[in-house]
């Protein structure tokens, strides 16, 4: 039986989820990609918490332009977002997408404006 395309990527999660941890030092960038929206959570999970969050879907995220665009914004803000609360160094989690496209465009935004993935 042949796997849909959310098994798949549920499947590629857990795999990656096993070696990706973050912590207080350095926690998690965790990437989220629908078909119209891209969001990302630095997570720390010793504590279980969300230390800064982007989305797309927040007001200050203007989104014209293509979702790779979107995606370079978004990483640009969490960059701020998570350099302003002191975090300098983070654990990348692809979240079982491909590094290619969206993700790969708010991870290199992100890595350009002041993040050590």
């Amino acid at each position: 039986m042949a796997l849909t395309r959310e098994q798949r990527r549920q499947r590629l999660k857990k795999r990656i989820r096993k070696n990706v941890f973050g912590n207080g030092e350095k926690p998690r960038l965790s990437v989220f990609r629908s078909n119209k929206h891209i969001s990302a959570q630095i997570i720390d999970d010793v504590k279980g918490i969300t230390l800064v969050s982007a989305s797309s879907t927040s007001k200050n995220v203007d989104i014209k332009g293509t979702k790779t665009e979107v995606a370079q914004l978004v990483g640009k803000i969490i960059a701020e977002k998570a350099v302003a609360s002191g975090i300098k160094n983070v654990v990348f989690d692809r979240n079982g997408y491909l590094f290619h496209g969206r993700v790969k465009a708010l991870a290199q935004s992100a890595k350009d404006n002041g993040l050590t993935l």
